[in-house]
């Protein structure tokens, strides 16, 4: 239990009220205060009001169309500036006690290899203040809240709003890549069934998607076709690269490689599945300062 002897609050007059009071008496004015702290003029009254009622005593003197403070004012003001100035100092010292740490962002090795780290070194280069720690160890799906503070990832359903800050990036939209030299292989004009004579990557967590697609494109998957399965997407497009088989990537991951020309799109069909690709974070974290700087640039860079 702790030694230090308990604050008697009920001895305080309304703590909003005194924002108010600090903002008229350094101004001199209730309605340089309102404009201060966008409040109207009256609602500033009825803060120096309350506490005026709460103490007993008047805070201000009308003389003319101008209030000065009385005795009383002058007496409490420099206790509450010294209040206000000891409350920011502590918010700051909380503050600096949080950048030292690193913001921790959970993403999937493609993601993370592909996107994201090709785009925090600006976002650290504009946030110098800001420590990131970027990890792809999550061996599920699903935003790990216990050891991540914001995530990029899949969602085939919009995350619970009453636990979770959701944020839109990009759809989930599956399109075959390969080389050139393998891409020439099916001819001036190929069609959807003559991917099924090529050997095609198979992501493990994702064993459906060559069937999806094809079914979009009206051709029956034959699973007899050759193929082989890997872990990540990360596999599957060095496989690509190097001729070796036709992977299907699920997101803006290959912009570079299709740019320039390292990459193809064999035939020109996509096709959009459930859910998008975006940022979250646990609902009572979406105002801190460092999971708010970082989800808005990385969803203004997301392009």
């Amino acid at each position: 239990m702790s030694s230090q002897t308990k604050i008697d609050l009920r001895q305080l007059p309304p703590l909003k009220a005194l924002k108010g009071f600090e903002a008229a008496t350094r101004r001199q004015s209730i309605r340089d205060a309102a404009d201060e702290l966008c409040l109207t003029h009256p609602a500033v009254s009825h803060q120096v009001q309350l506490i005026e009622d709460a103490l007993g005593v008047q805070l201000f003197a009308q003389v003319g169309r101008h209030i000065i403070s009385t005795e009383e004012g002058r007496v409490l003001y420099p206790y509450v500036r010294a209040a206000f100035e000891s409350l920011i100092e502590g918010v700051e010292a909380v503050h600096r006690h949080t950048l030292d740490k690193p913001l921790r962002v959970q993403t999937y090795v493609t993601a993370s290899i592909r996107w994201m780290a090709r785009r925090v070194p600006q976002f650290l280069t504009e946030n110098p203040k800001v420590k990131l720690s970027l990890s792809t160890c999550a061996v599920e799906w699903e935003f790990d809240e216990v050891h991540a503070d914001v995530g990029m990832v899949y969602c085939e359903t919009v995350p619970d709003p009453n636990k979770y800050h959701w944020m839109p990036l990009f759809e989930y939209s599956l399109f075959p890549v390969c080389s050139p030299a393998l891409a020439a292989r099916m001819g001036p004009t190929p069609t959807p069934a003559d991917l099924l004579s090529l050997p095609l990557a198979t992501i493990s967590t994702e064993v459906r998607n060559w069937q999806s697609w094809f079914a979009s494109a009206g051709q029956e998957f034959d699973p007899s076709s050759p193929h082989m399965v890997v872990d990540t997407l990360a596999v599957a497009l060095e496989l690509a690269l190097d001729g070796e088989a036709i992977a299907l990537v699920n997101g803006p991951f290959v912009d570079a490689d299709l740019a320039s020309g390292r990459l193809v799109k064999p035939v020109d069909h996509r096709t959009i599945c459930p859910g998008e690709w975006g940022l979250i974070c646990r609902k009572d974290m979406k105002e801190n300062v460092r999971v708010r700087a970082f989800m808005d640039w990385v969803s203004a860079h997301s392009a």
